[in-house]
């Protein structure tokens, strides 16, 4: 914090460019994660700020961003749909599973989980974010034909009779929850049902319709009927939009294209009194914190999204850490991981606790920050400042915004945020993995499982299943590798090492040597048991090389003692040469040192094992 003044000028004014980026993404997300445009916007304001005072990145600027959105729509979708459709009684519930999710990224810096974060395999991120840009762009598609499933009538009556379900469903809970037998007190239920009014019928079916058409399956179930009620009004807006974005990027990029559409295509719209559709009005005044997030707090109704605040954690800690190492390329610097990881978990916490969505570091919004000048935390606490200023100001006029622009920012989101690298390499990938006839390369089959899974079932799940499926194919090549190197084979067809080139001719056929090569691991051990079976009748002595044997694992313990116990019932002595520390260890703890292998036939060099031999074993050709 001692140096955050050293660069005043160029950290004012690459916060302030910044935070122009942010804005029109900010209420994109927004809107798109189902809270509505003053949640995307105070979700940048406070991890912005935040972030950048107690992250470990000078220069990084946060906020909503692609990934941590989508995952936030689940998140909410889920909640609202438990709340019956209504967001007022589902926003604490959803802030606190936020919330959360802030607190395990603070807990992941704190226990140092920073520097693990880039083990997470390529290919999951690769299919994670390509289900993103897929899942966004699908999804808006709807809102910039101009068509919202609530509001489509004919989709609402065809809801009406499950709506009509639900609420007698709920009205048999509520009587059983009282202990009203409804057989002995038939006509409660017959006055309480009378009390549905029809707004409360069409208010649940609209929650159903709503529901019907959430997600990918969703939005392509109900696209020929958007097609039927198109507005194209709110088309021409998305397209004008649209075409802006990426037009205005050939004429100069000193201007965010993004903000040149929202102002132009909004003051058109606006200044023309076209008949558009505005976003949700953007509440003024400074954000006030959401104590029902500790005042409603129950513990069974975040359970059952623990996993998914981890998985928005994990996320957002890749997000992060992935532009924080763009940042260190273009400034020269070193960011902290773990101080970065404190840093975005505080900011996502006060976020949540003010209402908003959580982020992450965003790579745009660092890159133009570090390009306008930007080389200190003060730009990103100047960015979220900026934001509030905007709020404070311009909050009136920003909620007179189309829907159809933020719609068509937001398919430009979509579009750019594909692994367009990852998706081009797969023709080129080694097809190492083969399911039935066909031969199909392993990255490939991860990638597009999460990709698929993730865009039409379940972006939670779909991480999880990836990095289940990359963690046992690793294993298996791992193992195979390890197994191809320390083949089980007789000294006469293994290839010798250079200081057995001397062993006695006489004693080869009494002298069984195995070479271990690598770790004696679970993915190895298959092949290590074979090794009794391969020892010639004539031998009576194995020598196991254990010099290059760095690490034995649990299984490849015990499959090591249980190899141990059939030679001694054979009685076949049995000498380790070379045993380095770790598998030392392991072998104390359960005794087969010196139970099965006694001290005296440990050998630190094969010279010293050659000796025993020549001293203990006879030539059984001269008996």
């Amino acid at each position: 914090m001692k140096n955050i003044f050293t660069n005043v000028k160029g950290d004012v004014f690459g916060g302030i460019t910044a935070g122009i980026v942010a804005l029109p993404l900010a209420l994109a997300f927004g809107v798109s994660s189902g809270l509505g445009p003053a949640a995307g916007l105070y979700g940048a304001i406070f991890i912005s700020f935040f972030a950048a005072i107690f992250g470990g990145t000078n220069t990084q600027i946060s906020g909503p961003t692609a990934p941590m959105t989508a995952v936030s729509m689940v998140v909410i979708a889920g909640i609202v749909a438990v709340h019956d459709g209504n967001i007022e009684k589902a926003l604490p519930y959803i802030l606190s599973v936020f919330l959360l999710a802030g607190i395990m990224q603070v807990g992941l810096g704190l226990l140092g989980m920073g520097k693990y974060i880039k083990y997470i395999p390529y290919p999951v991120v690769s299919g994670f974010m390509t289900a993103i840009g897929v899942i966004i762009l699908i999804t808006q598609i709807l809102p910039a034909l101009g068509y919202y499933p609530k509001e489509d009538t004919g989709l609402v009556n065809q809801f009406k009779p499950e709506a009509e379900e639900i609420i007698l469903q709920n009205i048999l809970k509520e009587e059983a929850g009282e202990g009203i037998l409804v057989l002995e007190d038939f006509q409660e239920t017959i006055k309480r049902a009378n009390a549905i009014s029809e707004d409360d019928m069409m208010k649940e079916a609209k929650t159903l319709a709503a529901k019907e058409a959430s997600g990918v399956l969703g939005a392509i179930k109900v696209l020929p009927m958007a097609l039927e009620n198109i507005k194209w009004l709110e088309v021409i807006l998305a397209f004008a939009t649209i075409f802006i974005i990426y037009g205005f990027k050939r004429i100069t990029t000193v201007v965010p294209s993004t903000l040149v559409a929202l102002l132009v295509v909004s003051g058109v719209a606006y200044g023309f009194g076209l008949d558009y559709r505005p976003i949700e009005e953007i509440p003024g005044g400074i954000p006030v914190p959401n104590l029902e997030i500790f005042t409603n707090f129950s513990v069974t109704a975040i359970t059952p999204y623990i996993f998914t605040a981890l998985t928005l954690a994990l996320l957002g800690a890749i997000d992060s850490l992935l532009t924080s190492v763009v940042a260190d390329n273009m400034t020269k610097t070193k960011h902290n991981p773990n101080k970065e990881l404190v840093g975005q978990g505080i900011g996502n916490s006060i976020a949540a606790f003010f209402g908003g969505i959580p982020g992450a570091g965003a790579t745009i919004r660092t890159v133009v920050n570090i390009n306008s000048g930007g080389k200190t935390k003060l730009s990103g606490m100047v960015a979220g400042l900026m934001l509030l200023v905007v709020l404070l100001a311009l909050g009136p006029i920003a909620s007179q915004i189309p829907a159809a622009v933020l719609a068509g920012i937001l398919i430009t989101v979509g579009i750019g945020v594909m692994d367009y690298k990852g998706l081009k390499a797969i023709p080129s990938l080694p097809r190492d993995f083969k399911i039935g006839p066909f031969k199909i390369s392993s990255e490939v089959v991860i990638m597009l499982v999460v990709m698929v899974l993730s865009s039409i079932w379940n972006l939670v799940y779909a991480v999880g299943i990836g990095l289940i499926i990359s963690s046992l194919m690793f294993m298996k090549k791992i193992g195979d590798l390890t197994a191809g190197r320390s083949d089980v084979k007789s000294l006469l067809k293994e290839k010798a090492w250079t200081d057995e080139a001397n062993f006695p001719t006489k004693l080869k056929e009494e002298v069984f040597i195995k070479h271990i090569k690598g770790p004696l691991f679970f993915g190895s051990t298959s092949d290590f048991q074979q090794l009794a079976k391969q020892i010639p009748d004539t031998a009576s002595t194995v020598i196991i090389r254990m010099g290059r044997m760095q690490y034995m694992d649990q299984s490849g313990l015990y499959a090591m003692e249980d190899v141990l116990v059939d030679l001694k019932k054979n009685n076949i002595n049995v000498l380790f040469v070379g045993l380095l520390k770790q598998p030392a260890y392991m072998m104390e703890r359960i005794d087969i040192i010196p139970d099965l292998i006694p001290k005296e036939h440990i050998f630190g060099t094969f010279d010293a094992a050659v000796a025993w031999v020549k001293e203990n074993v006879k030539d059984v050709s001269e008996l």
